[in-house]
């Protein structure tokens, strides 16, 4: 099959006709180092560089890759809490990348975060009910009605509203994460980024969790960006795959695909490493990889991955590959494949 070229277009699957509702084109975020009494810059940290990919109404797209990929910064740049260095993230067929503060009232109502560690993302000197309150205080909404729809709210992910006067730090950490949830659901937004909602939950609570954020799906016709590290929690809701390394995607495809056939060497890394679900099941050999995690202040040239695949060519140190479609709907950016 011939291969096709990303271009500034949003890389989206072949068989989708539906209008995409996020769209994010060749984004970048780099931040400046400064040192010095005057802090001056005296060098770039590159934490996503030049990224695309789309996400379609009601679907879910898992972001995955190792601490320090930029898969949060992705996330916290599409919904502007750090500003884009480059880039257009197109949500709802309006370009958002570039608006003020002042006209994004309605962008922040159709696009809610949830964040890992719900304690730190909760005002511990607020009560649950105050703090579920707050989105329709925020933007002048239901005035008369706010308290029955806190206790809606505290009912949709499992909650007793008699417990809305109580403080975050009476709830167990997987009640926390349901009342984050719940803040995140009060505007009915169209997309919810998940970042890294369950890593720090017990594995028992993280199943619940997943299984409400699923429900949830359902019933509200919600789009997700989900972000985590862990590849067992990424394919069991996420509809496609983005694997992220050093700020740069290299592989996209739907998770059949993905579990099935990796096909760039750091994808098929991260999929060794998962433990198997069972003695018996058939797993590839696993991958160890050499080295340390190159500096986004300080990439290599070429491939970002090229100092730690093993299966690196002298091509690999020279030019950096672009994101093709090597099969119908399956992107990867590896000179393996060009």
């Amino acid at each position: 099959m011939t291969a096709q070229r990303q271009d500034a277009t949003t890389i989206t699957p072949s068989t989708e006709t539906a209008k995409p509702l996020l769209e994010v084109k060749n984004l970048k975020k780099y931040f400046a180092v400064k040192s010095g009494v005057l802090q001056r810059t005296v060098g770039t940290i590159k934490a996503v560089d030049d990224v695309s990919f789309s996400i379609y109404p009601g679907e879910t797209l898992g972001l995955v890759g190792e601490s320090g990929c930029g898969k949060s910064t992705t996330g916290r740049t599409i919904i502007r809490l750090y500003e884009p260095t480059e880039g257009q993230i197109i949500f709802d067929g309006e370009d958002v990348s570039q608006q003020s503060e002042r006209h994004l009232a309605h962008f922040r109502r159709n696009m809610q975060m949830v964040f890992q560690d719900p304690f730190s993302s909760l005002n511990p000197r607020k009560t649950v009910g105050t703090l579920l309150a707050e989105p329709f205080s925020v933007h002048g909404l239901f005035r008369g009605e706010r308290q029955h729809r806190v206790d809606a709210l505290m009912e949709t992910v499992g909650l007793n509203p008699a417990l809305k006067n109580r403080y975050p730090h009476e709830f167990s950490g997987g009640q926390r994460q349901r009342i984050s949830i719940a803040r995140a659901l009060a505007l009915r937004p169209k997309l919810i980024i998940g970042d890294e909602p369950v890593s720090a939950l017990d594995v028992s609570i993280q199943s619940q969790v997943l299984n409400l954020m699923a429900d949830l799906q359902d019933e509200f016709e919600l789009t997700y960006l989900f972000i985590a590290h862990d590849l067992a929690v990424v394919k069991h809701i996420s509809d496609r795959i983005g694997v992220m390394y050093l700020g740069n995607l290299v592989e996209l495809t739907n998770k059949a695909n993905l579990y099935r056939e990796p096909l760039h060497p750091y994808t098929q890394a991260l999929l060794s490493a998962v433990p198997k679900s069972h003695p018996n099941e058939s797993r590839p050999d696993r991958v160890l990889l050499q080295g340390e995690i190159p500096s986004p202040a300080n990439p290599p040239t070429g491939c970002v991955f090229n100092t730690r695949c093993p299966k690196a060519m002298d091509h690999c140190r020279q030019a950096k590959p672009t994101l093709i479609e090597h099969k119908p709907d399956h992107w990867i950016a590896c000179h393996l494949y060009d």
